[in-house]
């Protein structure tokens, strides 16, 4: 396509659309309806197909996984819409380059033609070299687009997401997948040497990743098999794929808070899968160990004691027995989490007494229940009257052990599930106690 891989818009490679060009850079989308996965954005109704229909782009943010046509889209909006295509990367490019790449784009922009910036990686970019693309997105020097993998709203500064849209792109789906590999063989005029369950196992070990796939198919053409590969034998010609995971980026809060909401709507098999997700994408066990531990006391309490309990075992279990063989501790107090009664009371109760501790400050106990260790302490009425529960017939005094200039609150109140049931019963029954003292 013309301008769409000349040596004046970068970046894009030395092969551009060579025969000998990778096979990725070979498929690149030629049309809009050549975008896979994608119709949200780039059909009649969406906001990429409304804004080529009008021949006018506003600047954006792609937000989506890897491999899901970022970079393809950016160059193909170009073409469609007569820009001029610079490519950069935050990951390689400096102030410097920023520069450079500003004032080519103004000398252009007096020329009478604008300049598409795809910034790939942008969220690396630190909060001043964000900032100096304003000017030139406000001017329309520049439009443009940024492409990331992770959340724009935790990664780029307001001022620049207030002067673009976010685009989401979607992780590509086993049917869109599927269909680049159907233009694969096409363009390469012959079949993958796969099995059917093969070819499930291939597009299943892509994550969502078109670029990861092709590559993988680039490979199995280039090699001399006879006879369909079955999945075993696939899995032993191609390297294994790592699941896609940031332990310190948006993917790892995703998963962390979709076990904590599975293991809280008591789903044992959606917990141990997201459970098994973190591990086997190599997350910290003792991470996932102290938000099950908190789980244990925020989202079941006294419901059930033991959780706490079962938390803590693994967790030494764990640092006895390492990995692998530990990890089978995390799960078992993972399902017993899962499957136990759940309450929050504990938590609630916290929250609340914390609260009426800061709001009461200094106030004294009553003298009462106050030690009395030197005589001035018991002559000024430290301790007296105060009644020792187990002497009495209930062992259960009923006394008030608030301050005289407080009312006494309520902040733990039981919910009637678990073990909480007895204890509710407990409380009520210490209740009646004490109204017929005070009645």
């Amino acid at each position: 396509m013309q301008g769409l891989f000349d040596d004046d818009n970068d970046q894009r490679g030395e092969a551009g659309g060579r025969p000998d060009a990778p096979l990725a850079d070979r498929l690149r989308p030629q049309q809009p309806a050549d975008i896979v996965g994608q119709d949200h954005l780039v059909g009649t109704d969406g906001t990429i197909g409304r804004m080529i229909a009008a021949g006018k782009l506003s600047s954006m943010i792609f937000w989506g996984p890897p491999g899901t046509g970022k970079t393809s889209l950016a160059r193909l909006l170009a073409d469609q819409t007569d820009l001029h295509f610079k490519a950069i990367s935050a990951v390689f490019s400096g102030v410097a380059e920023l520069k450079k790449v500003f004032a080519e784009a103004e000398m252009r922009f007096q020329s009478g033609k604008a300049t598409l910036l795809f910034v790939d990686e942008i969220h690396r970019f630190n909060r001043s070299q964000q900032d100096s693309f304003l000017p030139y997105v406000e001017r329309g020097t520049v439009v443009l687009v940024g492409a990331t993998t992770e959340n724009p709203s935790f990664e780029l500064n307001a001022a620049l997401l207030s002067r673009t849209q976010v685009l989401i792109l979607n992780r590509l789906d086993a049917a869109s997948l599927s269909q680049l590999l159907k233009r694969a063989e096409k363009l390469e005029g012959k079949t993958l040497p796969l099995t059917d369950s093969a070819r499930e196992a291939l597009i299943a070990s892509a994550d969502g990743d078109g670029r990861f796939l092709l590559n993988q198919a680039e490979t199995l053409f280039s090699l001399d098999i006879e006879d369909p590969l079955d999945p075993p034998q696939l899995a032993k010609t191609l390297h294994r794929r790592m699941p896609v995971y940031d332990k310190d980026r948006e993917g790892h809060y995703n998963l962390i808070s979709a076990l904590h909401k599975a293991l809280r709507g008591s789903d044992p098999q959606a917990s141990l899968y997201y459970l098994a997700r973190m591990l086997v994408a190599g997350e910290e066990p003792m991470y996932v160990l102290r938000r099950i531990v908190r789980f244990a006391s925020e989202d079941i309490g006294l419901a059930d004691p033991q959780a706490l309990v079962q938390a803590l075992a693994a967790k030494d279990a764990y640092n006895f027995l390492g990995s692998p063989e530990g990890e089978l501790a995390i799960v078992q107090a993972c399902l017993y989490c899962a499957t136990a009664p759940k309450s929050n009371a504990v938590y609630k109760a916290q929250k609340q007494a914390w609260k009426s501790a800061r709001q009461t400050g200094s106030l004294m106990p009553p003298e009462n229940i106050l030690n009395a260790p030197t005589k001035l302490m018991k002559d000024i009425g430290y301790g007296a009257g105060y009644s020792y529960d187990h002497e009495t017939d209930d062992g259960f005094s009923g006394d008030n052990y608030w301050p005289d200039d407080m009312a006494p609150e309520i902040f733990y109140q039981p919910v009637d599930r678990g073990f909480e049931h007895k204890i509710r019963e407990r409380l009520d029954y210490w209740e009646s106690l004490r109204d017929k003292k005070t009645g």
